[in-house]
């Protein structure tokens, strides 16, 4: 199965003085969208799809491989599209973008499962020592205090970390150095974090903007 994008190249023509704006450095635009970068920089099966329960609220980011099978199952529909198409054997499928679920689900406020992925997805794929926003790929696990020091895998001791920064700290703990500490304290992702972030990728994205209560709140 291969993606690919759905549109042509369109030419400039003499006379356009169309152009693309850049966001400011430092503003929460562009931060919103080095983020995403960082999140969305994956091989397409692995982009991140918005998923919405039956009453149209957000409720969770899944890779758009999982978006398709729901889609596929018909446990979901299709209600933005990427703009990129997969081509299978025996059809062609529009990427999903966001999805919403045909069968409401009650979701638990409570928090997620420990895994790599949540705790890349609540540090918001940034290495929590240098703040690169980086892919998952780039990207690893760092406890906290060591575990040959007594170190726990814990949401509180557990932070997404760049290789580089990983090997410098090595066993140490971190008032043992004088030149790395925090991005900001690890806690447990809760379905508030979740949401917080779905709004922050969202910034950058028009077709999740419309679903994360944006047009209905003034500019900060």
């Amino acid at each position: 199965m291969q993606a690919g994008n759905s549109g042509g190249k369109c030419k400039k023509r003499p006379g356009d003085r169309r152009h693309k704006t850049h966001p400011v450095e430092g503003t929460a635009r562009a931060e919103a969208i080095d983020i995403r970068m960082g999140v969305f920089r994956q091989p397409a099966m692995q982009t991140p799809v918005l998923v919405l329960n039956a009453s149209y609220e957000p409720i969770n980011i899944c890779g758009a491989r999982r978006a398709l099978v729901l889609v596929l199952k018909g446990v979901a529909r299709t209600e933005e599209e990427q703009g990129t198409v997969l081509h299978a054997h025996r059809m062609i499928l529009q990427m999903p973008s966001v999805i919403r679920l045909l069968e409401y689900r009650r979701i638990p406020h409570q928090t997620r499962a420990l895994s790599r992925k949540n705790i890349l997805l609540r540090d918001r794929n940034t290495c929590q020592y240098c703040q690169r926003v980086l892919t998952a790929a780039d990207l690893t696990l760092d406890h906290v205090v060591p575990r040959c020091r007594g170190g726990q895998s814990t949401w509180e001791n557990l932070v997404a970390c760049c290789r580089d920064c990983n090997r410098r700290k090595g066993s140490q703990m971190l008032h043992e150095l004088t030149d790395m500490r925090l991005l900001r304290e690890p806690r447990p992702f809760t379905l508030h974090t979740s949401r917080h972030i779905m709004r922050m990728i969202g910034s950058a994205d028009a077709n999740w903007r419309k679903y994360l209560y944006f047009e209905s709140e003034p500019a900060a």
